[in-house]
């Protein structure tokens, strides 16, 4: 009796029956928090954002990579990437200004920039000597895209023709050990997937593999154990975009999207497969005997082949059917395009950009897409120039100074004067030429943006340069004779092409007469 009586409470405490029992004890003010036979396979965790990383770092990154080598689609993701943040480099300026005005120092600025061109060069500036900075960029982007962090190590040595003892030392992702985790020999002090922080969650250590787990060559350790080295916090930088707060690890930007891209490709592999294998029948011999007819048996079952051109006779009692075969079937394209969409929103990318597809978009649809684009790209861009770009810089610095490469009397006291650089990342394509330019001129006009500005905005060109380049070719055309306009109204004197965005579909431009200053003025 005592066992029935408490399988009885037991149903009626589930219920919601009896004295104690609360009928609102299972309900959820969300329904999202509602728990249910729907909602019984979903599955959630409450581990904080390093213990679910460690548990799926590596394989995800092994999918995610495996996805950039045989995915056309997250190929064009990690490609686009890398093109947006960094694209053919970034442009690196010098902007110290004098002591008593704020006027730039240009004698100080060339010369810090032709230190730091020469030191970028691979046989200075990587251990490898394989790299220039740019190449450093190129593959810092790519990394976080693919593998969702990019490792580097500062090494203070003389490298190649440099004599700034600097350089650096790309290390993959792989050998930051995710399984290094536990206490240390500081109480306050733990190791979080291969990163040492104190009581504040700062890094201290990391815990770096002297091999790297998956080269063929060292897959032996001596006695099975993997060798660290563990290099101060002040010689890494650690690059990744967290998601989490208290997060020490970076994880792929396809992590929200690897079942879809992986179930894609599977599905494009199979219609492919039945495309060719409908294609290759081109019909089926029948007779009312039962009998097989044909030249091979394969599987149980006849088969001829036929050369183009040939005629067949067939006997009183056969017949041919031919298979309508219709596939891909109308529902694949618009199969692969969901996916796709799902993927590229899945990184952050519009549809068009992953795709390549532009057949669906017109001029106000393209632009909308790329401006929320380039808000991510932008916020990319400076992430990277802030952490890496702007800490190697200041390092660059320091030693340059002490090693007499730079004669700064003043740096020890005044640091902050030199230490006012500015890289500008390439500039973004044009939807519509004429209309952002047009765009550009007006907003500079009226006060929201500087021509500097507008020059990095549409070229990526450096404002000084642009300004002594244009002083140059005055100079040049007065010594000829040469008259330059340089007053012209973009819409009446150059025309313009006008955009029907209703119909999608161009009109006629209207291009004006160039009417040189002379002209008008005798006009007037």
């Amino acid at each position: 009796m005592g066992i029935r009586s408490n399988i009885t409470d037991a149903v009626k405490r589930v219920l919601g029956f009896g004295e104690k029992a609360n009928p609102l004890k299972n309900l959820r003010a969300y329904q999202g928090a509602l728990v249910s036979r729907l909602t019984s396979d979903w599955m959630a965790s409450q581990l904080s954002a390093d213990a679910e990383i460690r548990n799926s770092l590596r394989k995800l990154r092994d999918r995610s990579r495996e996805l950039v080598r045989n995915n056309p689609y997250a190929r064009q993701a990690k490609r686009t990437t890398q093109i947006n943040m960094v694209g053919t480099g970034m442009k690196f300026q010098s902007r110290v200004t004098g002591i008593r005005s704020n006027k730039r120092d240009q004698r100080v600025n060339n010369l810090i920039e032709q230190k730091w061109a020469e030191w970028s060069s691979p046989n200075s500036c990587d251990c490898a000597g394989r790299y220039g900075f740019h190449e450093f960029e190129w593959l810092a982007a790519g990394a976080l895209c693919e593998s969702g962090e990019a490792i580097f190590r500062i090494v203070r040595q003389q490298f190649g023709n440099s004599k700034v003892p600097l350089a650096l030392q790309l290390i993959e992702s792989d050998m930051l050990d995710e399984e290094y985790t536990g206490k240390t020999l500081k109480v306050k002090n733990e190791w979080r997937n291969g990163v040492e922080i104190d009581e504040w969650g700062r890094p201290v250590r990391y815990a770096i593999l002297t091999k790297h787990p998956g080269d063929a060559y060292y897959l032996d350790y001596s006695n099975n154990q993997k060798l660290h080295v563990f290099i101060n916090a002040d010689d890494i930088i650690h690059l990744y975009l967290p998601e989490r707060p208290g997060q020490n690890r970076g994880v792929p930007w396809f992590h929200s999207v690897m079942a879809d891209m992986h179930q894609l490709q599977g599905y494009e592999e199979a219609a492919v497969i039945r495309a060719r294998a409908g294609a290759s029948i081109m019909g089926f011999v029948e007779n009312d005997q039962g009998e097989l007819i044909g030249d091979e048996v394969s599987n149980g079952q006849r088969i001829q082949s036929f050369e183009p051109g040939t005629f067949r006779y067939l006997m009183p009692n056969e017949k041919v059917t031919i298979p309508d075969i219709d596939y891909p079937s109308q529902q694949y394209e618009m199969f692969v395009k969901n996916k796709i969409r799902r993927f590229a929103t899945g990184i952050g990318c519009s549809f068009e950009t992953i795709s390549k597809d532009f057949s669906e978009t017109n001029y106000s649809s393209s632009r909308l897409s790329l401006l929320e684009d380039r808000e991510h790209w932008k916020f990319c861009q400076k992430y990277l120039i802030n952490n890496l770009h702007l800490r190697v810089f200041k390092e660059w610095m320091k030693l340059a100074v002490l090693v007499g490469e730079l004669d700064f009397e003043d740096y020890a006291t005044r640091p902050e004067r030199y230490i006012k650089p500015r890289w500008t990342p390439p500039a973004q394509h044009y939807v519509d030429p004429l209309k952002e330019v047009r765009a550009f001129r007006e907003a500079e006009q009226a006060g929201y943006m500087s021509k500097a500005q507008v020059i990095a905005a549409t070229n990526g060109g450096d404002y000084d340069d642009i300004i002594s380049e244009i002083s140059r070719e005055q100079e040049v055309a007065k010594d000829l004779g040469v008259t330059l306009d340089k007053d012209l109204d973009l819409e009446v004197e150059m025309g313009q092409l006008e955009l029907d965005l209703s119909s999608n579909q161009p009109t006629t431009p209207r291009i004006a007469p160039i009417r040189s200053k002379r002209t008008r003025k005798k006009t007037k």
